[in-house]
């Protein structure tokens, strides 16, 4: 049975593999090894995943099929390089369900949990930054009223991957 749980700190090393797994499945064939592993070893320690965690400012949930975490999204500040960022701007950090559970409707759940949180305490401009080629996620976030208004450098390792960021403006 699958369900979607808020992670907590306790959570690190589950959340530290299943980023590393996700991100390691759905783009670890653009990279060569050193960079994907230097990306790897430098975002996702258990370390990180737990001052994430731990910090009120974010939060994460787990996509979890008896208790195994098979996805997961986190959300918090906006980091984005946009000169429009404002302080109060919300982001989408991540959104990643292993290929074996897609198609099921469970990324579009994830993503709500996160909206909701992200605009608990009332409406406000949202922000993600999403690869260049990934046209399915783009289609996704733009049925959710996200558009194009930018672009950015990702380093993995030492390559530098084309990024779009998209926002959804503040709605009354």
């Amino acid at each position: 049975m699958l369900a979607i749980r808020r992670a907590t700190a306790e959570d690190a090393q589950v959340l530290s593999d299943l980023a590393a797994r996700t991100f390691t499945e759905t783009f670890g064939h653009l990279y060569p090894v050193e960079d994907l592993q230097a990306f790897l070893a430098d975002a996702y320690t258990v370390d990180k995943q737990r001052t994430i965690l731990s910090h009120p400012d974010y939060a994460v949930w787990l996509l979890e099929e008896d208790g195994v975490a098979v996805g997961h999204a986190a959300a918090g500040p906006c980091g984005l390089p946009h000169p429009q960022v404002a302080a109060g701007d919300g982001e989408l950090k991540r959104l990643y369900v292993l290929a074996s559970h897609q198609n099921g409707g469970w990324g579009a759940r994830l993503f709500d949990a996160a909206l909701a949180w992200l605009e608990r305490d009332g409406p406000r401009t949202l922000w993600i930054g999403v690869w260049s080629q990934n046209l399915g996620a783009q289609r996704f976030y733009a049925r959710y009223g996200f558009e194009k208004v930018g672009d950015y450098e990702f380093p993995v390792g030492n390559t530098r991957d084309h990024e779009f960021i998209l926002r959804r403006p503040r709605r009354r």
